[in-house]
């Protein structure tokens, strides 16, 4: 029996609600295809602040270099933001565990699901067929230079810095999975202006004549902003620096119609985070209406990972079966909507029944169904 030990971080807002459903996920896989999987609960973010009064307790940063894979659900929370003088803010324990993990590479698949693209602001016509790929580069940037004011407190920098070794190892990951997928890679950045840029483009175009199979394309940042809400089904694998990923991400959200549906993978030369998109998303917290496909799609890309192939795919085809049956929560529900829990249940049953019956067998089974 395969086992794997993985560190399981909750997080803020609605993070320990869709981290227990995906959790019970795995649970439903461990058990499906004789499988063992070990959880090491630890604390992260606005929960570690209040507990320990730090973003990332040294605690947790070495449960989750010991483990096979880190399971993260949502660091945030409002209390914070509305300090300006915090000296401890839950978004840094994020950004010490990405640096501390060494994770790199970014990774976020973003879908038109068919039964869903109506859900989305775009026309149906633009994004059907839409399967994108982007590749973010995630401890370098903006994001991790040098920062303050100046003596005169009325000025603040941000300094943005890039290394060739920094671009060439995603840049690498970036290429061979667009071997595997349209083979085509868009990189995306602000070299008519940026320095920082202008060494991004020298190194993948550099880097591009290793993989002659895949066509390369460059975009800057604010053309590829407006190309993802004109014709996102044009890209494939995208690739770019830390910032344009981030606002780049989020924008292509809409393809799919909602935050609720995102995975996201960050790795690393040794070990592997996956997490949802989505923040903490306060004001849901406890209600039991956050949707907790993203994380369960993250405990997907995770299993892929570890190299459990069809387990993943069970994962994916359980989803997409509870999507087209309607099983969703309110924030794509198209009629009746499902609470968090029963999502997550839906979507269990259909993994571990080989002869799961859709709705009605759910409804009846979870003592829903109206007998008139």
């Amino acid at each position: 029996m395969k086992k794997f030990k993985i560190a399981v971080l909750t997080g803020d807002g609605i993070g320990p609600e869709v981290v227990g459903e995906a959790v019970k996920i795995l649970n439903g896989v461990a058990k499906k295809f004789k499988l063992a999987f070990s959880y090491d609960y630890q604390l992260i973010g606005a929960a570690a602040i209040h507990q320990t009064g730090e973003a990332l307790p040294k605690a947790t940063l070495e449960a989750c270099k010991k483990a096979d894979a880190v399971l993260l659900g949502a660091i945030g929370d409002p209390s914070f933001d509305n300090d300006p003088s915090a000296k401890v803010r839950p978004e840094q324990g994020l950004l010490a565990l990405r640096k501390g993990l060494n994770l790199f590479a970014n990774i976020r698949p973003l879908k038109a699901y068919k039964d869903l693209l109506h859900m989305s602001p775009l026309k149906e016509e633009i994004i059907k067929g839409s399967d994108i790929l982007i590749y973010r580069e995630l401890t370098g940037g903006i994001y991790f230079g040098e920062k303050g004011y100046k003596a005169d407190g009325k000025v603040a920098y941000d300094h943005c810095e890039y290394s060739e070794e920094e671009i060439e190892r995603i840049t690498h990951q970036a290429f061979k999975a667009a071997e595997k997928r349209r083979k085509k890679l868009t990189l995306v950045d602000k070299a008519n202006v940026l320095e920082t840029s202008r060494l991004w483009r020298k190194v993948v175009q550099r880097i591009a004549k290793e993989y002659p199979t895949v066509q390369m394309e460059t975009l800057f940042v604010d053309n590829a902003a407006m190309q993802l809400v004109l014709n996102p089904s044009q890209f494939d694998v995208v690739l770019t620096e830390n910032m344009f990923g981030d606002i780049i991400s989020d924008e292509a959200s809409i393809i799919a119609g909602s935050l609720g549906l995102l995975p996201s993978a960050s790795l690393g030369t040794e070990t592997a985070m996956f997490e949802p998109v989505h923040g903490s998303y306060p004001q849901a917290a406890g209600k039991g209406i956050a949707n907790p496909v993203a994380t369960i799609l993250s405990v997907a890309m995770m299993l892929q990972h570890l190299g459990l192939t069809k387990e993943a795919e069970a994962v994916e085809d359980a989803v997409e079966y509870a999507i087209h049956e309607g099983i969703s929560t309110l924030d794509i529900a198209q009629g009746k909507s499902f609470n968090t829990e029963e999502v997550g249940d839906f979507i269990l049953q259909y993994i571990e029944e080989d002869d799961f019956k859709g709705m009605n067998y759910f409804n009846v089974s979870v003592g829903s169904s109206t007998i008139i």
